[in-house]
């Protein structure tokens, strides 16, 4: 397998694309929210970027979900290798992309994870606490955190639900081998992803997301729900609902789209330390030089002789 990775507004979606035009493969997305539907501007679904030179590139694990739906770590490393013995079965190299760290490294590592049932007296227990407490609380565990994607209390107490279950249960866990695999990563320097991260916001909020978490609500979907995707649909909500204004809330977004960047770069270079390779490419490089790029790191060409 090739895997793309990097931190939003980096561009790393179009790489992925314009290089599974060049080898023929399709991509598997590694991204926490866009597995939903009806959830397109806010996740930065952009699933124009998936159409090269008018060919149409397959894509796996977008929309498979209802808004609304709790999708789990668990739910992607299944639904993640189902895809990708779809692709190796047309003899293809599956191309991974995505900024969800923790979803990559699962699958590169082969993480033996449990399905975790909901537990309603831990989480009545825990309701009232700040985020600061639960991730307090959530990192008192030795086990490894996708501290990326924990940006509401929603998420928080379900980690730690994780945690509390594995420390009680003799376990479940479905059974996963590591997958070999290239990776390649886009790094932004950080002015320039700041700035695009600002400029992407103002064009999606012009673009309608507002109509689209409006809609949401609109459909039956609580707010406590949408509020727990964290990002767009935790401010966008909140404003909708009365609890910010609209400046609070593209002020209080802005700043936490820029920690979630600063915190995927965290966990990209938390995969180094752990072992990994990344091969790193300048955001900046045209497309056809990034994947000239690719093409002479060491292994490329033994991973397409292995489709």
């Amino acid at each position: 397998m090739i895997t793309i990775l990097g931190p939003t507004a980096s561009g790393k979606t179009k790489f992925a694309a314009a290089l599974a035009y060049e080898i023929n493969s399709e991509i598997i997305s590694a991204d926490s929210r866009q597995v939903y539907r009806d959830m397109n501007i806010g996740t930065g679904k952009d699933l124009a970027d998936y159409t090269v030179a008018g060919k149409s590139i397959p894509y796996h694990l977008i929309d498979i979900c209802r808004a609304g739906e709790k999708y789990s770590l668990f739910h992607f490393q299944h639904d993640f290798h189902k895809a990708f013995s779809i692709i190796k079965s047309k003899g293809k190299t599956p191309i991974l992309c995505g900024g969800t760290g923790l979803y990559i490294e699962s699958v590169l590592k082969g993480y033996q994870l449990p399905d975790v049932p909901e537990n309603p007296a831990l989480r009545q227990s825990l309701k009232e606490k700040s985020l600061n407490e639960l991730t307090g609380i959530l990192q008192s565990y030795r086990k490894l955190h996708n501290k990326t994607d924990v940006d509401s209390a929603q998420r928080a107490i379900r980690a730690i639900e994780i945690e509390e279950y594995s420390l009680r249960q003799n376990l479940d866990k479905q059974e996963y081998p590591p997958v070999d695999s290239l990776i390649t990563g886009i790094n932004i320097d950080w002015k320039l992803r700041r700035e695009k991260i600002t400029l992407r916001l103002k064009a999606r909020l012009e673009e309608g997301m507002l109509d689209e978490v409006q809609k949401l609500l609109d459909s039956g979907i609580a707010s406590e729900d949408l509020i727990y995707y964290g990002l767009e649909y935790r401010y966008l909500t909140l404003y909708l609902i009365g609890k910010i204004s609209y400046r609070e809330m593209f002020e209080q977004l802005e700043i936490a789209i820029h920690q979630f960047a600063k915190r995927q770069m965290t966990w990209f270079r938390g995969m180094e330390r752990r072992g990994f390779t990344i091969h790193w490419i300048d955001a900046e490089m045209p497309q056809e030089e990034k994947i000239a790029f690719v093409k002479l790191i060491p292994n490329y060409e033994r991973m397409l002789r292995n489709r």
